[in-house]
């Protein structure tokens, strides 16, 4: 009769220490976004620019840069990408989003955990930071690449251009499905692209 005591006392320790885990762990302690200063800070896209003419299998570069226009710190001026996939209507996919643009770089430091979305960190009233992302086109056809410069990457601090206009945009890209000739230069080794 002691041994079952014995048992059901460590039982129910046991029990209770794993609950007060997961409770502690499911949603507590501060907020994600407790730190991000809330308002309205302006920017300028000083530079946006992607070619329009592409051909299959040929990398390019994808560049927006951001310039503080205002008097206060962004808390960390972010860039949402929202075409570099699109989503493909052929039954039967265990995910629909087919890439148009594999990236073999993406804004050095940038990463998040948020989906197409690079964060560049603070930027000081003044200070310019550029986004550059190296891609390569994977399907042909004509592909509108749409983006958007954020504040913070919580929702509460809000980019704004001059005259409260949203800091967005889209390039229209047309992809070539015939490869862009290239050969190697024999004095150098280098392989020498079509336009390059």
């Amino acid at each position: 009769m002691e041994g079952s005591t014995a048992f059901a006392r460590r039982y129910v320790l046991i029990v209770a220490s794993v609950a007060a885990v997961t409770v502690a762990g499911c949603g507590g302690g501060e907020r994600q976004d407790a730190d991000e200063p809330s308002g309205t800070f302006q920017v300028d896209v000083v530079n946006a620019s992607f070619p329009t003419k592409q051909h299959l299998a040929k990398p390019e570069r994808f560049v927006i840069a951001v310039r503080n226009s205002g008097n206060r710190t962004l808390p960390n001026v972010a860039v949402t990408v929202s075409s570099f996939a699109a989503r493909s209507e052929q039954a039967g996919l265990a995910d629909p989003e087919r890439a148009v643009w594999v990236i073999d770089a993406s804004p050095r430091g940038g990463d998040t955990a948020y989906t197409n979305t690079w964060a560049l960190g603070r930027l000081a009233p003044g200070q310019t930071r550029r986004f550059v992302w190296r891609v390569t086109a994977v399907q042909a056809g004509t592909h509108t690449v749409k983006w958007q410069v954020a504040a913070g990457l919580n929702g509460k601090a809000k980019a704004t251009l001059a005259g409260n206009r949203a800091p967005a945009g889209s390039v229209t890209v047309a992809v070539s499905d015939k490869p862009a000739q290239a050969r190697v230069d024999p004095k150098t080794g280098k392989v020498v692209r079509e336009g390059d």
